[in-house]
């Protein structure tokens, strides 16, 4: 399996770090495009080097090379995930003006017909992003926004990461275990599902 990781200039880069670690750890090849604000949030947000997030995938990209592998729709890949996507991104790759790597390799996933993840990280939203994510809603694209869960009680900050990450795997058809699913409540609301599978 071949997945395409793109980490761009929004706040949350900690999504996108925790599922290349994860893809790691599951043995799923990852080809790697960091836009420039990427990396600056990288070094703004976490106490993680640009190499070591780099060396969580199998093959990396300068986001201004056009001539990439990923860039063409004869290069297969099971998908994309852009975690997180900047407002930019997206407006880019809803708009088709494939200006830098990243927005280029997403479209080519639309034209595939293969699997296109979005994670944005922004609020409030404005008519503008919603209208951006309502067209690539409308052409198969999957809008999961970094809205973490609380019903398997997170006691960190990866805890609340995890459940993100384990929802775009989940898209991904990549199976995982690395939150509590949702088992339902008990009459007095207890969740009845407290095991981590």
């Amino acid at each position: 399996m071949t997945i395409i990781v793109a980490i761009t200039g929004s706040s949350g880069v900690i999504y996108g770090i925790r599922l290349l670690e994860t893809l790691q750890k599951l043995n799923v090849e990852t080809h790697l495009v960091i836009s420039d604000w990427g990396e600056r949030n990288i070094r703004i947000e976490t106490s993680k080097t640009i190499n070591y997030v780099k060396s969580l995938s199998a093959r990396i990209y300068d986001n201004s090379n056009m001539a990439a592998p990923i860039s063409s729709g004869s290069f297969r890949t099971e998908g994309m995930a852009i975690v997180p996507c900047s407002m930019k991104t997206l407006s880019s790759i809803a708009n088709g003006y494939d200006d830098n790597l990243i927005s280029r390799a997403a479209g080519v996933c639309i034209k595939e017909c293969r699997k296109l993840i979005l994670v944005p990280r922004e609020t409030p939203l404005s008519a503008i992003h919603l209208r951006n994510m309502l067209t690539l809603c409308q052409y198969g694209v999957v809008i999961l926004p970094a809205m973490p869960g609380f019903y398997h009680k997170p006691k960190t900050i990866e805890d609340l990461a995890d459940h993100l990450i384990g929802k775009v795997l989940d898209q991904l058809g990549i199976e995982h275990n690395i939150f509590e699913r949702w088992g339902g409540t008990s009459k007095d609301g207890a969740g009845t599902s407290r095991l981590r599978i």
